[in-house]
């Protein structure tokens, strides 16, 4: 999504000039889950992005996700075009090649190539159905289905805490995520040497449709995430964590208390960039507007209530050719 097509997601971002770090531990353990709510809470009302630590999530599937990663790239282009997005239908997975894809299609083009997996199911429908897999690679169907596992069990947990820091209930999300649409997108950044130009950047300046996102990316860096005076902060890799940001969804059901803030990839390190963000939205059929509590006379409802999948889809259609062609049919 391009930056000036969210203004109507109000909200009350600050000069941040650094992405915080929270210890999860006591959330994923269960010892205190209400004080790493709280911390949460805080960061998503100034910045939106934060790292987690002691998340629990084993480094070897981080590495081998990785490792299945950089061979899938690897592949002869003519391979990865077979899994051409466009050949999955409303499902919307595969292969996205450089430029096909816009972030900020007004004022750059996203130089990366990507790959888009999601919850295998047999029949087909908007952000639904099988997953198109290289034969190529025969490991790699069970890479994707342990690392979106994995990413999908921590996403619920990061729900909750979301939930609590709100002064709601941990399980009061469930409802709207009791099948939510999943995106594990694999991304390349081929090199970039110098300064980049303002037409051909990583990725585009866009905040996320989701609820949340939950990223990791290599050693090579290249995130930067705006804060309220427009100013670029960087997000530089840190071992051992991933970095969370939430997305349109929790924006809107805060009624703007939480930032879905803006954020870019500029890779001018010269060197390959590979990253993993997992999105997690709600169900299709999700009704999503602001929350009773979220609502005053201070502070009325900015949004009219939404279906997280039709609104979903339709930012798709505004990307996907393939997408156009059959909803003009």
């Amino acid at each position: 999504m391009s930056a000036e097509s969210n203004l109507h997601f109000a909200c009350k971002q600050t000069a941040f000039s650094e992405i915080p770090i929270i210890d999860v531990s006591p959330l994923i353990d269960g010892t205190d889950p209400q004080g790493v709510a709280k911390q949460i809470g805080e960061v998503c009302e100034q910045v939106g992005f934060f790292y987690i630590t002691n998340h629990g999530v084993p480094a070897e599937l981080v590495e081998g996700m990785y490792q299945a990663t950089e061979r899938f790239f690897d592949l002869p282009f003519e391979a990865k075009q077979r899994l051409n997005v466009a050949n999955s239908g409303p499902t919307v997975r595969g292969y996205i090649p450089t430029y096909a894809e816009n972030a900020d299609p007004e004022n750059t083009r996203d130089f990366k190539e990507a790959f888009d997996y999601g919850a295998p199911e047999e029949e087909v429908s908007p952000f639904f159905g099988p997953n198109l897999m290289p034969s190529e690679l025969p490991e790699f169907k069970e890479a994707c289905e342990a690392y979106h596992d994995t990413m999908l069990a921590l996403a619920r947990k990061l729900v909750s805490a979301i939930a609590l820091s709100l002064d709601l209930p941990a399980d009061h999300f469930e409802s709207i995520h009791r099948k939510p649409i999943t995106i594990q997108r694999l991304l390349h950044y081929p090199p970039q040497a110098g300064a980049a130009s303002q037409k051909d950047i990583g990725i585009g300046a866009h905040t996320d449709y989701g609820f949340l996102t939950i990223l990791s990316q290599d050693s090579v860096g290249g995130l930067q995430v705006r804060n309220s005076e427009g100013e670029w902060v960087s997000a530089p890799p840190v071992d051992g964590t991933f970095i969370i940001n939430i997305g349109d969804l929790v924006q809107t059901l805060t009624n703007g208390r939480y930032s879905s803030t803006v954020h870019r990839v500029v890779n001018t390190s010269g060197a390959e960039r590979y990253s993993i963000p997992f999105f997690l939205d709600a169900d299709y059929d999700a009704v999503i507007e602001p929350l009773p509590n979220c609502v005053d006379e201070e502070n009325p409802a900015t949004s009219t209530p939404f279906t997280c999948g039709e609104y979903k889809y339709s930012r798709f259609v505004a990307v996907y050719g393939h997408l156009k062609d059959a909803v003009s049919a």
